[in-house]
């Protein structure tokens, strides 16, 4: 992560780390689209598999898709929705923060082409950026 004072930490949904994600200010979460809804391993996991409070902290999401059109624009939102009801604060820096726009989240297709993984670093930094302008500590 390029963001100073942030620490990051990436986790399969079968191994997360709950005291970390207690600990932190900022949490993104990823699914695979299918059938342009995000993973039923996701839906149980946010239906209830968290083990920590996640209110107020700072939310965002990515996806990845089969093909450009594959539904990760719906899957995305339909994450959003989750994370507003668990009371976290979702960011995606949207248009606002320039090119690349990542409206709802980052979306690459299967593994992503070099530009779809620049443009997911890219979003992963302004998220942490975001976190350090709002709560002004490490993620």
């Amino acid at each position: 992560m390029k963001v100073e004072g942030t620490e990051v930490r990436c986790f399969d949904i079968s191994e997360v780390d709950f005291d970390y994600i207690s600990d932190s200010k900022g949490v993104i979460f990823g699914t695979p689209t299918y059938l342009a809804d995000f993973s039923w391993q996701m839906k149980k996991f946010l239906d209830s598999g968290i083990k920590t409070e996640l209110s107020g902290k700072l939310g965002a999401v990515f996806a990845t898709e089969n093909f450009v059109g594959g539904g990760a624009d719906f899957a995305l939102l339909t994450m959003i929705g989750h994370l507003l009801v668990k009371g976290m604060v979702v960011y995606s820096g949207g248009a606002g923060s320039g090119k690349p726009y990542t409206h709802f989240g980052a979306v690459c297709v299967k593994d992503g082409t070099e530009d779809q993984q620049e443009r997911a670093v890219i979003f992963g930094e302004r998220i942490g950026k975001k976190v350090m302008e709002l709560f002004n500590t490490k993620i």
